[in-house]
């Protein structure tokens, strides 16, 4: 493929790792109503994976599940299995991720291996399979890295979550740089505070929290993560590669705010 050839509609055949709750489980499900064949994995919940593949086939859609481990140096494996039970690839979506809550004093050289293993060494590994499949099939595709607004911004007590959603966003734009000439094209997607079981919360809360300190109020719904994905995802992209797209109700934007209304509290995990 030459810099001068459009890039083709994916195949639609999509994997999305850890969809078996929050964001992983809307962008499967919508995929799905788009027309993908769709792939999941999950790491411990087998449950709610499994919960998401019912809700895909009552609709209609075709789901295949496989659990993976993203710390495991051979993680990248499932990829190819689910790739080849689906029969093809155009689409990986990595979603799956850890995070934590420890000052740097007392985060652990084994905590801070296992967050960085799972959200930045799992998906690099799990993007460089996808993306050989996608240039050996002359089809090229779609990778879809969600981040978090932490790859732009820090976090208190939250080092090593940020460091690699960081190096995720940067491997974002890497990858993206090398690949556009097959017709891969690479973005991430980069939420702010979303009602899942991850910030401890049910997707209801997203309309009924407040958040005064978000100029629209309130956290973000997996919908609307998903729908920004699915876009992504789709032939309307077909001209983004290498972006970092912000779901997050404007919550980046208040820095210089909330620089003139904090206290000293904020210091404190």
């Amino acid at each position: 493929m030459t810099n001068s050839t459009p890039v083709p509609a994916p195949e639609r055949f999509a994997i999305v790792t850890g969809a078996d709750s929050g964001i992983g489980r809307a962008v499967a499900e919508l995929l799905a109503f788009d027309g993908f064949d769709v792939g999941i994995t999950f790491h411990t919940d087998e449950t709610g994976a499994h919960d998401t593949r019912s809700a895909i086939e009552e609709r209609g859609g075709r789901c295949v599940v496989h659990r993976q481990d993203l710390t495991r140096p051979d993680t990248a494996d499932v990829i190819d299995t689910l790739a080849d039970e689906l029969g093809g690839l155009g689409v990986l979506v990595n979603n799956a991720g850890t995070g934590h809550s420890d000052h740097i004093f007392d985060v652990t050289y084994e905590r801070w291996r296992e967050v960085l293993a799972t959200d930045l060494d799992g998906p690099f590994l799990c993007a460089q399979r996808a993306a050989r499949r996608m240039v050996d099939s002359g089809r090229g595709g779609r990778i879809i890295n969600v981040t978090s607004v932490h790859e732009h911004v820090p976090r208190l007590g939250a080092a090593a979550y940020c460091s690699a959603k960081a190096g995720l966003g940067m491997l974002t734009r890497c990858l993206a740089l090398e690949l556009s000439r097959h017709g891969v094209l690479v973005n991430s997607v980069a939420p702010g505070e979303i009602s899942t079981p991850m910030t401890g919360m049910d997707e209801s809360q997203a309309y009924h929290e407040e958040r005064p300190g978000n100029p629209v109020g309130r956290p973000g719904h997996v919908n609307e993560v998903a729908a920004v994905v699915a876009f992504l995802a789709s032939p309307r992209s077909s001209y983004v590669t290498g972006s970092s797209v912000t779901v997050d109700g404007g919550l980046t934007l208040m820095a210089a705010h909330g620089h003139d209304n904090a206290g000293s509290a904020w210091r404190e995990l």
